[in-house]
């Protein structure tokens, strides 16, 4: 089986959503409110595209797995509570966002392979720090990023709302 890492494209926006919505259904199976609004959006998602930020899991030469690996630093994160994060290098930190692996490929261990590779694009374009962070329901997703090596920092509110709270996770590469 071959897999890597590719850039998305416009045209693969399609794909995108295809899988993203396969997750907010199986989020919702899980009544994990995370993703049950209108976000993400193509909209969202054709702004990742346009910043070179939207990355592919290709199986296969099929599109298994998307994520956005953020090279700026995040709002959201820069308060954190009922922790801390370790110090961050003056390159800064990359972050993952709206991660998610098609249907067809559940339990095949595909985000173990993602993760490495976005630890390696962050590294080769000189970042030391990967920031991510998920729902405190979302414990398919929690198991997930601790395996990747990830350490649980703290909470972080998303655009400073109170009732949209996540569990927030760093990692040192």
């Amino acid at each position: 089986m071959s897999q890597y890492v590719r850039q998305a494209t416009s045209a693969d926006l399609p794909a995108i959503m295809a899988i993203i919505d396969q997750a907010k259904q199986a989020l919702a199976a899980e009544k994990i409110p995370q993703w049950q609004g209108a976000y993400p959006q193509a909209s969202d998602l054709q702004a990742d595209i346009d910043a070179h930020e939207a990355w592919l899991l290709i199986v296969d030469q099929k599109i298994a797995g998307t994520a956005t690996l953020k090279t700026v630093p995040d709002p959201n994160y820069a308060q954190i509570y009922q922790g801390s994060w370790v110090p961050t290098p003056a390159s800064g930190y990359t972050s993952i966002h709206r991660i998610a692996i098609a249907g067809g490929y559940h339990g095949a261990h595909l985000g173990d392979h993602f993760f490495s590779q976005l630890f390696t694009l962050s590294y080769q374009q000189g970042f030391r720090e990967v920031r991510i962070d998920t729902h405190a329901s979302n414990q398919r997703m929690q198991h997930i990023i601790t395996k990747a090596g990830f350490d649980y920092r703290g909470i972080v509110y998303m655009a400073n709302d109170p009732a949209d709270q996540r569990l927030a996770y760093q990692i040192k590469l």
